[in-house]
């Protein structure tokens, strides 16, 4: 069976397709089939980000290694029996459309709660949830005490991964490994940088998960996204001489890679 990846985090502006989009890419790269789901139905940037990638391949006569991209099949409702739910369905037949040519299935959910991405969740073998080095974003994991440091419980999000986990232990499915990525870091702020380090280390222990490195804020990944290119791409293109900033971005998805600790997957970039 397809490893199921999913990008899930109930706020906008994370980062989250744009992490979709570079791991999808680069385990194309090292040659395992990929294929790709989006479950905004309205914005679908990562469908946006791998159609803009297929026509300017097209454009340039170029041929990179690039995930597979599917829409979520229409689905007859009068079909369905009592009780059944119709996204339900949408999302089962493009996992099955997938799974026998994909050695991983990414799902890149919205930026909010819907059905579509709770279900999502409880299909994930790997949970990667990218986390802006905010409060404001913390605050969907864990609400903290005025001091910052003081964790006073779950929130809405972390309850939704032990949802997910729950119904998971039901089916007799393996444990979802739920990975939180500290994503579009900079460099300001250091007492606050500390301050969620700590917190996030706290809250790790308490509900069970793994924390990795994501991807600094950087112009490059803004410029990217109307070729449908990721960092990988640039040597392909002929960029041979890649600034501090670009090889330093390199280096980001490198090591996110390896702490995500796929199945059968050895970094070679």
């Amino acid at each position: 069976m397809a490893h199921i990846i999913v990008v899930g985090n109930e706020k906008g502006g994370a980062g989250k397709s744009t992490v979709s989009m570079h791991v999808a890419t680069a385990l194309s790269r090292m040659g395992h089939k990929v294929g790709t789901l989006d479950l905004d139905l309205r914005q679908k940037t990562l469908g946006r980000y791998i159609e803009n990638r297929t026509a300017y391949m097209a454009q340039e006569g170029l041929s990179l290694p690039t995930p597979t991209y599917h829409d979520l099949p229409e689905i007859d409702a009068t079909s369905l029996k009592p009780g059944e739910n119709v996204y339900d369905h949408r999302l089962s037949a493009a996992v099955a459309t997938l799974e026998p040519d994909s050695d991983f299935i990414l799902i890149d959910c919205p930026g909010s709660h819907t059905r579509l991405s709770q279900v999502a969740h409880s299909l994930a073998d790997t949970l990667i949830t990218p986390l802006n080095d905010s409060f404001i974003d913390f605050d969907l994991l864990a609400h903290v005490d005025t001091d910052g440091e003081t964790i006073k419980g779950p929130s809405v999000y972390s309850s939704m991964v032990w949802n997910a986990r729950q119904l998971r232990a039901q089916a007799g499915l393996d444990p979802i490994d739920w990975v939180v990525v500290r994503n579009r870091t900079g460099a300001q702020n250091m007492v606050n940088k500390q301050k969620m380090e700590a917190a996030i280390t706290k809250l790790s222990r308490r509900i069970g998960f793994r924390t990795a490195p994501g991807f600094n804020e950087r112009v490059i990944f803004r410029e990217l996204f109307p070729r449908g290119l990721t960092l990988l791409d640039l040597r392909d293109l002929g960029v041979t001489g890649l600034n501090i900033s670009n090889v330093a971005a390199r280096q980001e998805l490198r090591e996110l890679i390896k702490a995500l600790n796929l199945p059968g997957v050895t970094v070679d970039f």
